[in-house]
């Protein structure tokens, strides 16, 4: 199959400003790129990209007086299939980790493993380890808390999460990763397409979704605490420790956003 993605994002600003985008799809999936993506910005302005330390392709730019608008396309090939459900994925004792996997076990701006350790254990201590474990996690943060865009905001924890039971995707991803952390299951936050392909049409405007990934048995496996169910057509952008790693803009003044479209949608055939 073959998705259709794309966004206009629009800021005012007084004056120039420096900016950092993250808004390419992740290298991972260069292969399926059907032609070329494509990023452009009105007015015109030259955007030098890079990779960060996680492998992520950043842009940098500055924003010319009265604001920019970013738009992006790309056609994508997806094999149509749900997320991987491995049961027997295992879970790696700690010191058998690979090293560069051990900064997924740290606490970090949004997911503060310190204040929810005694909390992980005393709900999921005696739970199988491995791919069951994860799984238990996921149940419990899908049940536990509530969705509603109401509920965003910027500032919020995983620890925040746990205590309001209420957020957007980006805090039930945060608040199943630290946990999976406070297990000693190394975990990553994610950020990128998801389209509703499979499911039934959600009637609010569309979004970038936010999601997580574990490593078990020498590998990452996506996981969903907000949808808990194997989805199609998931399209990486980035991936870090937590949210604030994969910001789609990161600007150094003051800017407002104005206009946020997302399309992901897929391409039927005629």
């Amino acid at each position: 199959m073959q998705i259709k993605v794309g966004f206009e994002i629009t800021y005012t600003a007084a004056q120039s400003t420096p900016m950092v985008i993250m808004l390419s799809i992740h290298p991972s999936r260069y292969a399926d790129i059907v032609g070329t993506e494509r990023l452009s910005t009105e007015p015109d302005v030259p955007i030098g990209l890079y990779r960060d330390g996680f492998g992520n392709v950043c842009g940098r730019l500055v924003a010319p007086s009265g604001g920019v608008t970013f738009r992006g396309s790309a056609l994508v090939r997806d094999s149509g299939l749900p997320d991987i459900v491995n049961p027997a994925a295992q879970q790696m004792p700690v010191e058998q980790l690979p090293d560069d996997m051990l900064l997924y076990l740290m606490p970090s701006r949004y997911c503060e493993t310190d204040k929810l350790t005694d909390v992980a254990w005393s709900l999921f201590g005696n739970t199988p380890q491995g791919w069951a474990r994860v799984q238990a996690i996921t149940d419990f943060v899908h049940h536990h808390v509530t969705f509603g865009y109401q509920h965003a905001h910027h500032m919020k924890s995983a620890h925040d999460v746990y205590e309001s039971r209420a957020g957007v995707c980006r805090d039930f991803a945060h608040l199943a990763l630290t946990f999976c952390r406070c297990m000693g299951i190394p975990a990553r936050y994610c950020t990128g397409y998801l389209g509703d392909i499979g499911v039934s049409p959600n009637p609010a405007p569309m979004d970038f979704s936010g999601w997580f990934e574990v490593y078990l048995s020498g590998q990452w496996y996506t996981f969903d605490a907000r949808h808990n169910t194997p989805r199609i057509g998931r399209i990486l952008m980035a991936t870090g420790r937590d949210a604030a790693d994969v910001a789609l803009t990161t600007s150094f003044g003051r800017m407002t956003l104005t206009k946020f479209v997302v399309v992901t949608d897929e391409v039927v055939a005629a």
